[in-house]
């Protein structure tokens, strides 16, 4: 693998406005301007000292943008998922010569198991797997037989407020679960826990030892982190907010 953490993106597809809508009523989409956030996220992982892979663009899904869903990133092996929702199983199809070009052995979660990569959020070795509309039981079963091996622990959490649990929470370089409290069904599951101020706040990814990136529509929860220590980064994604994405739907990471 490279010495450089990895960014896989995938550009927004021109039908992006037909893009799944659950948990919010849906609002007129720009494609152009997304594009351009797009573009600037990208950037700004480019900046943040990332190597970006871009993996073929899939015109006819209009959520290929949201790549995070198709596969997770474990110690080098890459779990390519099987999406919850039919119309987006084609979105993982060019994944597989993409994580293995950089290096990742393969796995799979197959029938009739189902998981959507926003579903899962790695704390060390501490796997929360969120089971809710896009990822089932059977696909949290499979995915545990894979990384469990491999020295992880699996915590299922269930979620019924929002589309994914990464919707609800992510993690600080800490190991802190920062979330929107409103849209968390337990925080019990959470050992350490930070409720932020707004929606968006809930939604980072860890681009450096100090460095986040998040989305631009959250200032108090912005200047709360910078008060924490971290330098942060924010994106304005709001036309992917429209289809209850956020920043971590637009990559995959891999350190």
């Amino acid at each position: 693998m490279s010495s450089r953490p990895i960014a896989l993106v995938r550009r927004p597809s021109p039908l992006l406005e037909q893009g799944l809508v659950t948990h919010i009523e849906r609002t007129p989409v720009d494609v152009e301007l997304a594009l351009k956030q797009w573009s600037n996220y990208v950037e700004a992982l480019r900046l943040c000292k990332w190597s970006i892979i871009e993996v073929p663009a899939i015109d006819e899904c209009p959520d290929g943008v949201f790549i995070e869903d198709t596969v997770v990133i474990y110690k080098g092996v890459a779990i390519i998922t099987r999406p919850g929702n039919d119309l987006r199983k084609p979105e993982v199809t060019a994944i597989e010569p993409v994580v293995t070009e950089v290096g990742c052995a393969v796995e799979r979660i197959v029938a009739h198991g189902t998981m959507d990569g926003g579903d899962v959020l790695k704390v060390g070795d501490i796997i929360y797997v969120g089971l809710g509309g896009r990822t089932n039981a059977e696909g949290i079963a499979q995915f545990a037989a894979i990384v469990e091996p491999l020295g992880a622990t699996v915590i299922t959490v269930p979620i019924s407020k929002v589309l994914h649990l990464k919707s609800a929470v992510t993690a600080l370089p800490n190991g802190t679960i920062i979330g929107f409290e409103p849209l968390v069904d337990d925080l019990s599951l959470f050992p350490d826990f930070l409720a932020m101020p707004e929606e968006s706040g809930a939604h980072v990814i860890i681009v450096g030892e100090k460095r986040l990136i998040m989305a631009s529509d959250a200032p108090e929860s912005a200047e709360m982190l910078r008060d924490m220590g971290y330098l942060v980064i924010e994106a304005n994604i709001s036309e992917f907010i429209k289809l209850e994405g956020c920043v971590t739907c637009l990559s995959v990471r891999i350190r």
